[in-house]
């Protein structure tokens, strides 16, 4: 078995905030046609604007165009205009098209990457808390991706630059990535057989007495859809949890996945009544908990919540290899503070 401990008391790299500078925006704006001009086809009238636009710019999404028109980017005969709006034909259409991030290939940013180990098959990191795994609505840049493809151009051949599971932006630690289209297969099917153990330190609200196991499903929420939640019919989803320190109104627990739904530590705790400190998302109501600890708990921005220990077979050798690395800075000094606030109280 090959085992690799990491201590990271060292600073966590900086990233660049995901609203860079304009310059960097407009380098990386995508090349669009200048405005464009078209006469309403005759056989187009009755339609909707929306509806002849997609006739006319076919390469474009409906809901690109939509967009366009929403940002007043499209005028009928020189004047403003709704996605609803009728037309008739014959009148003047002015379309100034504008480009989106997600048009573009992804682009390498020289972004600093902690490898806790790498070799011609793949790379583990250790990715820092406010990194974002993957470009997405908001984030086209700034993001692990960017990164991974400036350290190694030619993962640009493999599909998401190699990486097969993600962690979430305030989410810290280990990840596994593929550097081979062979690889990313290998490690994909140990995903998806659940034979990659993945285990996660985190603070969770309330004081739990034992450990124990969280066998519910999860898909969006109903209604909210930004969020995760327990839903009758979702993926199947299974996280074991134990007690790995104790103290007043708050219990430091360790937490095995079996699977990997989106926000799933986040959501089983919360779904046994124990968010984690600091997940505002899915902390509901006021939780209890000694009134010295309280503002302690309360300030920490993030949810706690940290990956710890990463055991996978390795994709070409079959080798068993982990690693582990330890906390950031922010969850260490966290407990520094609870376990002081814990000593006065007993």
């Amino acid at each position: 078995m090959h085992n690799y401990t990491k201590d990271t008391h060292a600073t966590q790299s900086s990233v660049p905030p995901f609203d860079a500078d304009a310059d960097l925006d407009t380098a990386l704006s995508p090349e669009v046609p200048s405005a464009l001009n078209f006469s309403v086809p005759l056989e187009y009238g009755g339609m909707r604007l929306d509806q002849a636009l997609a006739k006319l710019l076919p390469e474009y999404s409906r809901s690109r165009l939509q967009e366009w028109v929403a940002q007043g980017q499209v005028t009928l005969n020189g004047a403003g205009v709704t996605s609803k709006q009728k037309v008739w034909g014959g009148e003047k259409l002015n379309v100034t098209p504008q480009g989106n991030f997600a048009d573009l290939p992804y682009q390498a940013e020289d972004i600093a990457l902690e490898i806790v180990y790498e070799d011609d098959s793949i790379l583990i990191i250790n990715k820092p808390v406010g990194l974002v795994v993957h470009p997405g609505s908001g984030n086209w840049q700034g993001t692990l991706l960017n990164a991974l493809l400036h350290h190694d151009p030619s993962l640009g051949d493999i599909p998401r630059a190699g990486i097969v599971h993600r962690l979430d932006k305030d989410t810290s630690g280990l990840l596994v990535v593929a550097r081979t289209i062979t690889a990313q297969t290998a490690l994909v099917r140990q995903l998806q057989d659940r034979s990659v153990s993945r285990e996660y330190m985190a603070l969770a609200h309330g004081e739990i007495e034992r450990g124990g196991k969280v066998d519910q499903p999860i898909d969006r929420h109903p209604s909210q859809r930004t969020k995760m939640a327990v839903v009758e019919g979702g993926k199947p989803a299974v996280t074991h949890y134990a007690v790995a320190e104790s103290f007043p109104g708050c219990t430091l627990v360790r937490c095995k996945l079996e699977t990997g739904r989106t926000h799933q530590i986040r959501v089983h705790m919360a779904h046994i009544r124990h968010p984690l400190v600091g997940d505002h998302i899915y902390i509901k109501g006021a939780q209890k908990c000694p009134p010295e600890m309280r503002s302690t708990l309360l300030e920490f921005p993030r949810q706690a919540l940290h990956a710890e220990r990463l055991g996978l077979e390795h994709p070409e050798t079959g080798e068993w290899m982990e690693w582990q690395v330890n906390m950031p800075s922010d969850m260490r000094l966290l407990l520094e503070r609870i376990r002081a606030v814990a000593h006065e109280l007993s």
